[in-house]
């Protein structure tokens, strides 16, 4: 006899619990379903990372602290569904005032320039005030950042030591050409009255205030080709001036941050020779507090997208994973930076 098909879809509603059958009905059949959708939906949740949001203090719009900032938190975030990390940014007047920032646990990484981490450390120079910040730590270096003098081609500055009597911009209270700016016054025993008129602008105002005739030249310590210098550039003609000599020399020599330097030639418009100054390298800077695991992704994460890194800016272009790993950093490795290094054979004496 043929089974009537609204008796076939009864047998279906029945279920075997032991020797017992069960008739379940629809309502019981869709909550059992929704408690098994609420199970399923924990479990995912519950195996998610727990998000952990950090923040970056880089520098001026116009600068490269801003966009290495930006480049390090787009490749970190690429990996914040599996990591549970989201990164963001935040322009800041630079180098100085990201440490005392970071300091004051405002912000949880920092970049900025080899003689600031130096100082910030050590508490000595602009930071003899706060103290010594033994709980700085160093994640990796970034790029070279030479010591660049713009001078218009109407002031008739030809040297450093032509700065003397002109309208120089030097740049702003926290800023990482300020620190070199006041270091290279005090080897030359300068003050700023031998300037006609000392400037503060940021990187932002500094070319149009060249092109207007407002300074006669303007400092400013930054991975090369930046921004700012090419809208002076195209502004107005203008000459990058070198920073040689004695005083520079024993500034090198007496201070390990300091190297020298080359602005190739050909970057901006009317400069085609190499222009010789001395420079520091930034490094992304952590507190010690911040979690090695967290330091450690981050590392991975930058260091095996090295490649993308480089596409995002022109100053990234020259990075090399192995000049990035500090060999021997002015502020400790922080432990989950040295994790990543260690692993990777990319610490002296550990490969």
């Amino acid at each position: 006899m043929p089974i009537s098909t609204k008796s076939s879809w009864r047998r279906k509603s029945l279920t075997i619990l032991g020797s017992k059958r069960i008739k379940l009905g629809r309502t019981v059949r869709f909550t059992i379903l929704c408690l098994l959708m609420v199970l399923s939906w924990t479990n995912a949740q519950s195996a998610a990372p727990k998000p952990e949001f950090i923040v970056i203090g880089t520098g001026g719009l116009t600068g490269v602290y801003y966009p290495a900032g930006g480049a390090i938190c787009r490749i970190v975030n690429r990996y914040r569904k599996e990591q549970g990390i989201r990164c963001s940014v935040e322009s800041t007047r630079g180098s100085v005032a990201n440490l005392n920032t970071l300091g004051d646990g405002d912000i949880d990484l920092a970049i900025a320039q080899s003689d600031t981490q130096y100082h910030a450390y050590n508490g000595t120079d602009v930071f003899t005030k706060y103290g010594a910040n033994k709980n700085l730590r160093t994640v990796f270096n970034l790029h070279a950042e030479p010591f660049t003098v713009v001078a218009s081609e109407r002031s008739g500055i030809k040297t450093f030591d032509d700065l003397k009597g002109k309208r120089v911009n030097i740049g702003r209270p926290g800023s990482g050409q300020r620190q070199t700016m006041n270091a290279l016054m005090r080897a030359k025993g300068w003050t700023s009255e031998d300037f006609a008129s000392v400037h503060e602008l940021t990187s932002i105002d500094h070319s149009r205030a060249l092109c207007d005739d407002i300074i006669d030249a303007f400092v400013y310590s930054v991975g090369h080709p930046a921004g700012s210098i090419k809208e002076a550039a195209n502004g107005c003609k203008i000459r990058l001036i070198p920073v040689t000599g004695e005083a520079v020399d024993s500034l090198i020599n007496s201070n390990r941050y300091y190297q020298r330097m080359r602005i190739a030639g050909d970057m901006y418009r009317g400069n085609k020779q190499d222009t010789e100054t001395i420079g520091v390298r930034a490094s992304l800077i952590a507190s010690q507090a911040i979690s090695p695991d967290l330091i450690y992704l981050l590392v991975k994460d930058v260091f095996e997208n090295l490649g993308a890194m480089q596409k995002m800016h022109p100053a990234f272009k020259s990075l090399e994973a192995a000049e990035m790993a500090p060999s021997n950093p002015l502020v400790p490795l922080h432990d989950g930076a040295k994790r990543y290094f260690s692993e990777t054979g990319m610490l002296p004496g550990e490969s």
